[in-house]
C-alpha cells in the first residue's frame, strides 16, 4: 500500500496508520514528495503533477513492487489520478482520502497562489496558521494540542521550492472527472465531514462515477481526517480491504 500525502505535509501525515495497516497484512509505503519532509527540490524545477505521478512511480520501482493499493490524500488525489492515467496497471486498488477530483476554481487557484506568495516571503513555516484551521477541527485544536504541534511541524520541514511547486500543482491540476469513469479496480473514499477543503460533496461526486466505490465518512474530523481519527480511518480501510479481498 503506496500512501501519498497533501500539501504542505509529508509521509509523517500517515504515522498513525502504518503501523495499524501493516498489523492487518499490508506493506505499507510512505513517501515525502520532492520539498517536502526529508525529500530535496531540484533547484528551478522542483516538479509538476506528471513529476509527481512518476517519482512514487519509481519509488515503487525502486522498491520492486509491480501493484499496490495507491491512496492519495489531498494533494495525493491528484498524484494518484495522474498515476492512474499514466499507469493504471500498477493499481490493485485505489484509495481517496479528502480530496477532489474537480479543477481548481478561479478562488481555489488565488488561494493556492497566495500560498506560494506567501511560503515565499516569509517562509515556510506561516502556512501553518493558514492550514491547522482546515486540517483539525476546532474541538481537536482545543483539546488536543498536540496534534496541531505535530502537523505544525511537518509544515515548517517543507522547502520554500516545494510549497510553490505544490500550491501550483493544486491550482493548475486537470478535470479528474472524466478519469474517474475509466476507474477499474475496488476503491475507496474517506472523507472527513467537517472538512473545509474539500467538502463531503466532492467526496460523493467522486463515489457517483466510479463504479462499485464505497464512501467513507468521519465525523469529527476535519481535512487530515487521516491523521485526526486515525483509527476510524484505519478501520475503513482494513474493513474494505478484507471486502475487496485487495492485498
Amino acid at each position: 500500500m503506496l500512501l501519498l500525502h497533501g500539501y504542505p505535509l509529508s509521509g509523517e501525515l500517515f504515522s498513525r496508520n502504518r503501523d495499524a495497516l501493516a498489523a492487518a497484512g499490508y506493506r505499507v509505503i510512505t513517501i515525502d514528495h520532492r520539498g517536502y519532509g526529508k525529500s530535496v527540490a531540484p533547484a528551478g524545477a522542483p516538479g509538476d503533477l506528471a513529476t509527481y505521478a512518476a517519482d512514487a512511480l519509481g519509488v515503487m520501482d525502486q522498491l520492486g513492487v509491480p501493484k499496490a493499493i495507491i491512496g492519495g490524500m489531498s494533494m495525493g488525489g491528484p498524484i494518484a489520478f495522474e498515476m492512474w492515467r499514466t499507469a493504471p496497471e500498477r493499481f490493485t486498488g485505489l484509495i481517496l482520502i479528502n480530496t477532489i477530483a474537480n479543477p481548481a476554481g478561479i478562488v481555489e487557484q488565488n488561494i493556492w497562489k497566495g500560498m506560494a506568495q506567501k511560503a515565499s516571503t516569509f517562509g515556510p513555516q506561516s502556512l501553518a496558521p493558514e492550514l491547522l484551521k482546515d486540517m483539525l477541527t476546532g474541538m481537536t485544536r482545543m483539546n488536543r494540542p498536540g496534534d496541531a504541534a505535530f502537523l505544525t511541524g511537518i509544515v515548517k520541514q517543507a522547502s520554500v521550492a516545494g510549497d510553490v511547486a505544490g500550491a501550483a500543482v493544486l491550482a493548475t491540476r486537470p478535470d479528474s472527472i472524466p478519469t474517474l469513469k475509466t476507474i477499474t479496480v475496488p476503491t475507496l473514499i474517506i472523507e472527513g465531514v467537517e472538512d473545509t477543503v474539500y467538502p463531503p460533496e466532492f467526496s460523493m461526486k467522486m463515489m457517483q462515477n466510479i463504479t462499485g466505490s464505497k464512501l467513507v465518512l468521519i465525523p469529527g474530523a476535519a481535512h487530515a481526517a487521516i491523521y485526526e481519527k486515525a483509527d476510524a480511518a484505519n478501520r475503513a480501510i482494513i474493513d474494505w480491504g478484507r471486502a475487496n479481498n485487495v492485498r
